[in-house]
Parts: structure tokens; sequence; C-alpha cells
């Protein structure tokens, strides 16, 4: 055996090595920068909060705002560790009715970072500051300002090298910071938040008593007529209250769902389960509802001691609490009276059910799935004439050529049903267009894109302009073409187009929710990949969308040619299913022909 390697002595770690392993518990990146800073504004009575950034918070981070302010001489104690003025003199943590209180955020901030911090109380004739660089304050000065604090940090992660290359770029940081801003204002709705980047405005959160407003803000307008209220008792003297989304706003992922406790902005997976689990026969599982809760507690029965970034919470009896949550949600659910706004009149009717064949060539089995590279052909499928004139019949196959189906009709404008030579085919028609549209994106990196005759005016919210900013070319890929038309406002001038047909306008909002999220997070290839299949997810024939049946037929073709096979849209859902004939024999209980 090999001898052991000499032992080392244990050691003290030097204070500056202390300082900055403590601050990557607290400081992340820079929207756990602009977390601590808005609620230690909030904290300090603060009604109106300004977060300026430049560089997407990488170069410099402002956040000013108008609460009571810190007195001269306590400037220096509040950038020492552990040092706080929100707990009570015998250091009790029971009954923590602050945001913060761990008196480690402004020490862990300016040990990383070049900070300044100046600030005014009522009393005082003007602001005092201090410089501090590294952990090591530099001086102290005085500026003009009114009552309330402003605390600048620039150069964050400066001294630590290692930990500033795992950052993103400027754009993604940036709207990493617009959605910490979204759970901030959705728990504190009364205070009003204003975001600034490189000296322009990005996110605007005003002061709201109305939770439905502050929802509508953050989840989109379609939410003011597209949900309703919960109000409900806890055990132990709690109370829940809130705004979710109706089944037909359910997204894709559950980061749709805002959790509060006592105004502070929670991540609580057994409360978002309940909330689900309410849901549980209105929407698929793989939808999640959206909205936001907020749940008021005795301070004893909820620990914010957790973690560091007070991320997470620890609930006393928290499996009553979910509970109480799932019922008064459930129950809030069914009684919900019906939506505030009458159906749009204008909507296309859904597509009728038709009997239509397919022209073409077939072996005499049902054919594999269909192929992988049916884009790889030059140019789109080409295109069959549908006989409409006679019903299907079955027919023999020519040897060598693709499958032949007789297309039977349509089901609920969103399955097709086709007849192959030993049974029934079903396809998925959204799943279908995806597939072939995430393959094009692929191979030629842009689909193409429709002109609208009247541009549509849309309405972003500030995580989605943020997100609009951060990837414009792949939105401009994706065949959407987008102009400012002044605040919250875009024109909408162009869409993506497929075969003769276009996607919705409301594809845009989605595409950029998802992209503001780094994009589907279940495509597990790169980020081009994940990319284009959100491109592609909100570019392709939707659920409901009335489709010709030379359209359905077009797809079809496109899917069948190549050959490697393919089994599922780019997210892992099936483009088709077959049932064959023999069982179809077996449910009717048929043995034979």
């Amino acid at each position: 055996m090999s001898a052991a390697a000499p032992r080392s002595p244990i050691r003290r770690l030097a204070p500056e090595t202390v300082r900055r392993i403590a601050a990557g518990e607290v400081v992340e990146r820079p929207a756990s920068v602009v977390k601590e800073l808005v609620e230690n504004a909030v904290d300090a009575g603060a009604e109106e909060v300004v977060v300026r950034l430049e560089g997407g918070g990488l170069r410099r981070i402002e956040v000013a705002d108008d609460g009571g302010g810190i007195p001269a001489d306590e400037l220096e104690l509040a950038i020492e560790r552990h040092a706080t003025s929100k707990l009570a003199a015998d250091g009790s943590i029971e009954g923590i009715r602050t945001l913060g209180f761990r008196g480690e955020a402004l020490a862990a901030i300016a040990s990383v970072s070049k900070f300044r911090i100046r600030s005014r109380t009522a009393s005082a004739n003007a602001a005092t500051g201090i410089t501090v660089t590294g952990g090591e304050i530099l001086g102290r000065f005085e500026a003009g300002r009114a009552v309330g604090t402003t605390v600048e940090v620039e150069d964050l992660f400066f001294n630590t090298p290692a930990r500033r290359k795992f950052l993103h770029a400027p754009a993604a940081e940036q709207v990493e910071i617009l959605r910490m801003i979204d759970h901030l204002y959705l728990a504190r709705p009364a205070v009003g938040i204003w975001i600034e980047a490189d000296g322009r405005e990005v996110g605007a959160y005003p002061a709201t008593s109305d939770l439905r407003d502050a929802a509508a803000r953050v989840l989109g307008p379609e939410i003011l007529h597209q949900s309703f209220a919960v109000d409900g008792d806890l055990p132990g003297g709690g109370h829940v209250r809130g705004v979710l989304g109706r089944p037909a706003t359910a997204a894709g992922h559950s980061r749709g769902l805002y959790l509060a406790a006592n105004g502070r902005t929670i991540q609580a997976r057994a409360i978002a389960q309940a909330v689900r689990v309410s849901y549980h026969d209105y929407i698929p599982k793989t939808r999640y509802p959206i909205g936001v809760l907020h749940l008021e507690l005795p301070p004893e029965r909820l620990d914010v001691n957790v973690h560091p970034t007070k991320r997470e919470v620890r609930f006393a009896r928290e499996a009553e609490i979910a509970d109480a949550v799932r019922l008064a949600v459930r129950h809030a659910l069914i009684g919900a009276p019906p939506p505030a706004e009458p159906p749009d009149p204008s909507a296309k009717p859904r597509a009728q059910h038709f009997l239509v064949e397919t022209r073409g060539v077939g072996r005499s089995s049902l054919p594999p799935p269909p192929r992988r590279d049916a884009m790889a052909a030059s140019g789109p499928a080409p295109q069959r004439r549908l006989d409409t004139t006679e019903p299907p019949t079955r027919r023999a196959a020519s040897a060598g050529g693709r499958p032949r189906l007789t297309l039977l009709g349509c089901v609920g404008s969103l399955y097709w049903v086709a007849e192959g030579e030993d049974g029934l085919v079903l396809v998925d028609q959204h799943a279908a267009s995806e597939r072939l549209l995430y393959d094009a994106l692929l191979r030629e990196g842009k689909l193409a894109r429709q002109e609208l005759v009247e541009p549509i005016t849309i309405h972003l919210t500030n995580t989605q302009r943020a997100a609009l900013l951060a990837h414009t070319e792949a939105v401009r890929s994706a065949g959407f073409t987008v102009e400012p038309f002044g605040g919250d406002a875009y024109r909408l001038r162009s869409v993506p187009s497929w075969r003769g047909g276009r996607a919705r306008t409301e594809g845009l909002s989605a595409l950029l929710d998802e992209l503001a999220a780094g994009a589907r997070p279940t495509v597990p290839d790169g980020a081009m990949e994940r990319t284009a299949a959100s491109i592609a997810c909100h570019s392709a024939i939707r659920a409901g969308d009335p489709v010709a049946p030379a359209e359905m037929s077009r797809v079809l073709d496109a899917l069948y040619e190549g050959a490697e096979a393919v089994y599922s849209c780019p997210h892992g859902r099936p483009v088709l299913l077959q049932v064959p004939r023999s069982r179809l024999d077996r449910w009717f209980l048929r043995s034979g022909p």
C-alpha cells in the first residue's frame, strides 16, 4: 500500500477568504444583488424603488429608494457581517416580520465589488456615504439626496474571477433580474419598482393595492378576464388569498405560479403541488396553473432561516397548510364565475370532419414511424391532390413507394385520423408540424415569414421585453418582426409561416416567455436545439387550428420522407400512434376478419 499523504494542520482561514466564501452563499449573480437591495428598501419603508443597470448588472447596479434611510453613524456597521437592524436586541430569530435579518447581504455584496452607499434620514441635512472596495472601507463623503438610500455596486466579482466566468452574457443576466423583480413585485405590489438599463426604462411595476392588476403586469393582461380569486383560512390563524388563472391559461412549465408568505417571495414545493392537484381534472398532467398566492401566517409558524438567500422557507405543520391551500383553490375554481369577457365572435370555427383520400402509393402493411430527415429533401414536400369525389377504398399498394394513407377526418381540431393498409394512424397536428419546423430550423437557421396586411399592436410584460432584447436574432429567425411602439406596446409586422399557413400572433408572447426561462429545459441538446424547439413549438399549427385536407396531406408527405425515423416532437411527445387492425378486432371481440 502506498504511504499516506502527509497531514496538513488545521488552520483558521484568513478573514478575506472567509468573506469571499460567505459572499458566495448570498450573492450568486447580479439578480441576487438586486433581490437583497430591493428587499432592504422594502424593509426600510420605501414606497418606490428605482433599479439602474449597466451591462446587465455586471458593470454596475444602482438601487435607490425613498425609505427611512440609515443614520450616518451606522453606515460602517451596516456592511459588517451579522450586523442588522431587523432583529430584536436579544437576537431572537423567532417571529421574524422583515424580509432580511441575517445581516449578511450588504457585507457579502461589498466584499466582492466596488461598493458605495449613501443615505439620509429625515433628521439629517444631507446624505452621508461610504466607499468600499473588496470589503475594505476607503472613506466617507457627503452628498445631496432626498430622504432614503442609494446603493451602487460596480464590477461585481472583480476580485473573484473564477466566479465571474460562470455568469451569463449581460442580456441574459438582465432577463434574470427582471424575472427576480417579477417575484418581488408580486409579493409586495404596494411598492412600485422601476427598472432602467443602459439609460432607458425596461421595466415598470407601479404600486397597486389590487393583486389582479399586479398579476396582469407580470403574467399579461389575459389574466384580468381569465382568472378567479382565492380567499380562504389556514389552520392556526392563517389566511390565503390570491389570483389564479383559469384552466385555459395553464402553461407548459411551473414558473408561472408565484408564491409569497408574509410578503416574502418563496419557493415551496408542497404548496405549489397542492395548487396543481386542485386542477387535476381540469388541465392535462403536462400543464401547470399560473397566478399568484399570498399566504399570511403567524410569524412563529414560518422559519425563514433555512437558506442564506432566504429563497426557501419551512412551515410548521406544512401538510395541514398545503391541504388547506388545496381545498381553498379547489373551492374557488369550482365556484368561479364565467370569464369577464365573452368569446371573440370573429374567431374561426373549428374544423369540420371530412372524408378524403390521399392519392399515392405504398406498401402492403402499415409503415414504420415517419422519418426524421423528411425535411432534408430539397424544398417543401410535393402537394398531392385530394380526391373528395368518392369514398375512401382499400387499394393495392405499389411496390417500392411510400405508404398510402387514407385520411378519414379530424378529432377536436387536433388529431388527424387516417386509414393505413393494416389499421389506423392517429396524428397529433401540433406535434407533427412542430417536428417539421424544428428540423427546418436546424437545417436552414430560420423560418419563412408572412407580412401582416395591418400590423398588430401587442403589449409585452417587462420580462418579455427583456427577453426580446436578449434574443432579438432568435425572434427574427423565428419569423416574427417586432418594432417598439412606445412603453410596453410593440408592433408585430410579420409572423412565421409554413406551407401556406401562418402562426398565431400570440405565439410571440409564449416564445418570449420560454426564451426568458432559458428556452425549453426538457430538450437535452445544446442551446441552439433548445431555442429551435421553442421557436418551432410557438410557430407550429396549434391545437384548435382549422387545417385544410390538402395541408394535412402535405404534412404527412413531409413526415414520411427521408431515412431516419421520427417518433416524437422535439419535446418528447409522440407525433403519431398506430393502431393495427388486430388490436381493433380484439377491442370489438372479433376472432378474425
